[in-house]
């Protein structure tokens, strides 16, 4: 009997962790313009954004609402995490192609 109830404790255990993994969000850094401008992300979760950039530059991602700012290399891809965040629109944007690397983060 004891078997069968650690097998269950162990098997609850892995099922909640895999359930609360981190949702993953991509955001493509490609002719300085970040793909998808807009990405949608739910609300009050904490998230991981991949930003890959495919550019043979660096590219800074900042963004003074999600109080975020980080560099990735050229040809590389770098790790942000925002949230929890409430509904609402947080916007972001490439601080060494600002004309043309614009962007959006929705929560909702």
């Amino acid at each position: 009997m004891k078997k069968i109830f650690s097998f269950f404790a162990i098997f609850l255990f892995v099922a909640s962790a895999a359930s609360a993994e981190t949702k993953e969000f991509t955001i493509i850094i490609k002719d300085h313009k970040f793909s998808p401008e807009i990405t949608e992300i739910p609300v009050d979760e904490k998230v991981r954004l991949i930003i890959d950039n495919q550019d043979a530059t660096p590219e800074e991602f900042e963004s003074h609402s999600l109080l975020r700012e980080k560099i990735i290399s050229g040809n590389s891809k770098g790790i942000v995490y925002v949230g929890p965040l409430k509904a609402g629109e947080y916007e972001f944007f490439g601080e060494f192609n600002e004309d043309s690397a614009q962007g959006k983060i929705i929560a909702k």
